[in-house]
């Protein structure tokens, strides 16, 4: 299995920010302690998208940080990203994972037992769970309980992160639930000082064994 850290995983939002300030606030989470990179943009052509994953990878390289590219395989493979993460109604876990190579990361999201152990056996490498709590990054939220991601947790053999509206005040109710990690946006993106939040979430989460 693929060695990687995704104890504190960021993903992005370059919503209402210009791309000197987004790339900024990119840095800061890192030098903050972010140990895994999503990026996610839904409204780049596919050319914008790959121009500022090109810059962003350039950033992770330099703290060490894998990049994650959200849904778009061409564009991960455009600029040599360490993987991608694919949705329910992205492509399949599978014809990803055939496209990007066994070497490269392949994550996946899964709200069910069932559906993590279909993620598993398609190949993918690590799975977000959740929304844990109603979150303001996705117009469509689907709740999912502590109970099935604990039950996810125990059910497959790769890395459960849990994800949706988490922050270093309610991140308490994962305590005891054997997740790899936390997966957050706001929390860090929407800051007033990235770096800090970062610093702040992942000792909230080391303090309750999240990480």
């Amino acid at each position: 299995m693929k060695k990687f850290d995704p104890s504190l995983y960021f993903i992005t939002d370059s919503t209402n920010y210009t791309e000197e300030e987004f790339l900024y606030r990119v840095e800061q989470a890192l030098i903050g302690g972010a140990t895994f990179l999503q990026l996610r943009e839904k409204n780049k052509s596919t050319r914008e998208y790959i121009q500022l994953a090109e810059k962003v990878h350039t950033i992770a390289k330099r703290y060490n940080v894998p990049l994650i590219i959200d849904d778009r395989v061409d564009v991960a493979l455009a600029i040599d990203a360490e993987g991608v993460h694919v949705g329910a109604e992205d492509m399949p876990i599978a014809t990803a994972r055939k496209l990007m190579g066994d070497d490269k990361i392949v994550g996946a999201t899964a709200k069910t037992v069932p559906w993590a152990k279909e993620a598993y056996e398609q190949g993918a490498d690590y799975l977000g769970v959740g929304a844990i709590y109603p979150t303001t990054t996705k117009v469509k939220t689907v709740l999912t309980s502590t109970d099935t991601l604990r039950d996810i947790c125990n059910a497959v053999p790769i890395p459960a992160n849990a994800i949706g509206g988490l922050n270093k005040d309610n991140i308490d109710v994962l305590a005891g639930i054997p997740i790899a990690g936390i997966c957050v946006v706001s929390a860090i993106m929407k800051a007033d000082d990235p770096k800090t939040a970062a610093m702040e979430l992942k000792a909230r989460a080391q303090e309750l064994g999240l990480c």
